[in-house]
């Protein structure tokens, strides 16, 4: 066996072992996930699972991150394949909707994913990230913004996991709770405008549309744009303290 095959074929088996565990952890638990159980589940040894991962730690960690990362490939591919013509306000609102859903349905994955170090060390959770600004982006283009990217998509991930949190720590009343809607009007109110009768408000959603391209406006030295940038930022932040 070459080197090339024995890695692929290393590769193949962790990708075995994660997925068995995926189930295991998404049908019965954390408590589910055990050595010998993922072993058995996907017809390894269990001192393969020691070598691929060192530990039962490193092994929901690989989970976790597996678990993550199709969910953030779905929403990348739906941002992507979005058509023009679709509100995207009505696209941030379903984002959002499904990210406190998606929660709601992993529990004990969204409890790993508590751990703030955790998700530094995410590429999945970066990338969750990276589809959210995309997603706030198009909001913004449109001047529907009134606050700037990165502080509507700070208080939209506050808003959905600690509505996560709540409902999963009341899952008696969790059906029937309005608080994913309430919070998720607050959050609207709070960033996004439709068309604003107050002139501020113009202002500021006129400014934080601009924001969005400005990185790439040509005719400007990189110490120029810089001031552009800095000079947008400021605007948006007056507005907001003007409110």
């Amino acid at each position: 066996m070459t080197s090339a095959q024995h890695d692929e074929d290393r590769d193949d088996v962790r990708v075995r072992i994660v997925e068995a565990a995926a189930h295991l952890l998404t049908d019965h638990g954390p408590s589910a996930v055990t050595t010998r159980g993922v072993a058995q589940a996907a017809g390894v040894q269990p001192p393969t699972i020691y070598r691929l991962f060192g530990d039962k730690d490193g092994l929901l960690e690989a989970v976790a991150e597996h678990v993550m990362a199709e969910f953030v490939a779905h929403k990348a591919a739906e941002v992507a394949a979005t058509p023009h013509g679709v509100d995207p306000v009505d696209d941030l609102r379903d984002g959002w909707y499904r990210q406190v859903e998606f929660g709601l349905a992993h529990p004990s994955l969204f409890h790993l994913f508590g751990d703030p170090e955790r998700v530094v060390r995410s590429e999945a959770a970066r990338e969750g990230r990276h589809v959210l600004a995309r997603r706030v982006r198009r909001a913004a283009a449109t001047g529907r913004l009134r606050v700037d990217e990165s502080r509507a998509a700070d208080m939209m991930s506050a808003a959905a996991n600690g509505a996560v949190r709540v409902l999963l720590s009341t899952p008696d009343a969790a059906a029937d709770s309005p608080l994913a809607d309430d919070l998720w009007h607050a959050v609207a109110a709070a960033i996004l405008t439709d068309a604003p009768d107050d002139p501020r408000d113009a202002v500021s959603a006129a400014v934080v549309g601009f924001r969005t391209v400005a990185p790439h406006v040509g005719g400007l030295s990189d110490a120029e744009r810089s001031l552009l940038l800095d000079w947008l930022d400021r605007i948006v932040a007056a507005c907001g303290r003007d409110e």
